[in-house]
């Protein structure tokens, strides 16, 4: 809904409490007036005009959140398109890599990119040797670490 829209919805509902408000204010009254026994002196009065104020203080906030709903201007909208490039994974050249290098390079042609402990963990190798093997691959130019955090997430470059 427009800001407009949900102004005018909030000052219809006021306006729809005020009235009840008000019908609720002279129905009490005219209890008061027939069971009060001390006539203007009668302390239920006194609770009844309270009761009022608080009602339509209460109500002037509500139009006061109307209005100002209904006469801020709405957020711009910032229209952000994405365009997807085909991207075109080169072949990458695995003959002069060992077998831990490969099955690394393998779980990060499937992922893209992955943090080094789950990699780690994948290849079934201890954390000196996983920091070797990615030594060993960013020489050649196969990956690249970017810390993030406690953790080195290992990205394929292409």
């Amino acid at each position: 809904m427009e800001n407009k829209k949900v102004g005018w919805l909030i000052i219809g509902i006021g306006i729809a409490i005020l009235a009840i408000v008000l019908i609720f204010n002279f129905s009490l009254k005219s209890i008061v007036d027939t069971t009060c026994s001390h006539g203007s002196e009668c302390t239920m009065y006194d609770t009844m005009n309270v009761q009022l104020g608080l009602s339509l203080a209460i109500l002037a906030i509500v139009f006061a959140i109307g209005l100002y709903i209904m006469l801020s201007k709405p957020e711009e909208k910032t229209i952000i398109k994405k365009i997807k490039e085909k991207e075109k994974k080169k072949k990458i050249d695995m003959t002069n890599l060992d077998s831990k290098e490969k099955v690394a390079i393998k779980f990060l042609q499937q992922e893209g990119a992955m943090f080094q402990a789950d990699l780690k963990e994948k290849i079934g190798i201890g954390k000196v040797g996983m920091t070797r093997l990615l030594d060993k691959l960013e020489a050649k130019q196969f990956i690249e670490r970017k810390r993030r955090g406690m953790n080195n997430l290992v990205v394929l470059k292409n």
